[in-house]
């Protein structure tokens, strides 16, 4: 694996992707997303996260990301597997969720192909983080994430994406506490 895809220091900043298996659109709902998000906020209480950036996508996230205590590595291992157990489980007992069998098919499947799980699959194996070391390459990644739902179709500017740390850079309070980038 490249050096570019692995944390190296935890206290420098890094570009993450993660990516639902089979690019299932699972985040259309606030309860899924609001696992995400209660993951975070206790991974930055308890862990050291710090979260410069971030934006959930339907069925990806991208965040710019360092951690004062833990490994990132560690972090985003534990906070993948909390979010997808928990998230299987509200799937499956969610009595409104109309996808609900074929995403749990989807999610079997892959987590039986794959040697590291048992017998389900959430996330797709991969973090790829990217050492964020200039600031053309910080600046474009904040881009990036920020504009992703203007691309995607879902709102005009930035800071309208409810799901977006661009509202706190337009300086309208998000849903979590974010670190600026100086």
């Amino acid at each position: 694996m490249s050096r570019n895809y692995k944390f190296y220091e935890k206290t420098e900043l890094y570009f993450v992707t993660y990516t639902v298996i089979g690019w299932i659109d699972v985040f259309t709902r606030d309860i899924y997303r609001n696992v995400l998000l209660d993951s975070w906020n206790y991974c930055i209480k308890n862990k050291g996260l710090k979260i410069y950036a971030w934006c959930i996508m339907t069925n990806h996230v991208h965040m710019i990301i360092s951690s004062e205590k833990e490994e990132l590595s560690y972090i985003m291992r534990d906070m993948k597997s909390f979010t997808s157990s928990t998230l299987k489980k509200l799937i499956t007992e969610n009595p409104t969720e109309s996808r609900k069998h074929w995403i749990l098919k989807i999610l079997r499947e892959a987590g039986t192909k794959n040697k590291h799980n048992n017998s389900f699959q959430f996330w797709q194996q991969h973090n790829h983080p990217i050492l964020l070391d200039s600031n053309f390459l910080l600046e474009q990644k904040l881009n990036y994430i920020h504009e992703n739902p203007v691309k995607a179709g879902f709102v005009d500017e930035p800071e309208d994406f409810l799901y977006s740390s661009a509202r706190d850079y337009a300086g309208i309070k998000g849903l979590i506490e974010i670190e600026f980038i100086k």
